[in-house]
């Protein structure tokens, strides 16, 4: 390729697009990131049961539901991600999603009686009503950003 063909492509409008882009894109994902990264950290904070100790200790079933977790926190960021136009709308409803789906992971962690302690005796079944509850909270919030 000689130079004026590299410099055609360089200065092509889906390459100089790509150079303006690319850049937030990066930031508003770092932004994403950070805020499922926060989510999951206070969740875990948040949870009556360890779940990193006992996924550490190899329980299938505390590794199931805190898998429902980071997807069920991921879902509604990502929609979040999709609808915000700026870093600021990204943080501002990230922020609310997130403590949204904290809430709401407490209130069915709450509701569902005696899921704690079949998590840590390692009961698969309860892991996975767990977690289809709290996915089944971030499908709705989801949609809810959506609009």
């Amino acid at each position: 390729m000689d130079s004026s063909s590299l410099s055609s492509v360089l200065t092509s409008p889906e390459v100089q697009a790509f150079a303006r882009g690319f850049p937030v894109l990066m930031t508003h994902l770092a932004v994403t990131i950070a805020l499922l990264v926060l989510g999951t950290t206070l969740y875990a904070l948040l949870t009556p049961w360890k779940e990193v100790a006992l996924i550490r200790e190899g329980n299938s079933a505390a590794a199931v539901a805190f898998a429902g977790v980071l997807i069920g926190l991921a879902i509604p960021l990502a929609i979040s991600l999709s609808v915000s136009t700026s870093i600021r709308d990204i943080v501002i409803w990230g922020v609310a999603t997130v403590v949204l789906q904290l809430f709401v992971f407490r209130l069915v962690d709450m509701l569902l009686t005696g899921l704690p302690q079949r998590i840590r005796e390692g009961e698969i079944s309860a892991a996975v009503l767990l977690v289809g509850a709290k996915l089944a909270t971030a499908l709705i919030l989801g949609a809810a950003l959506a609009g």
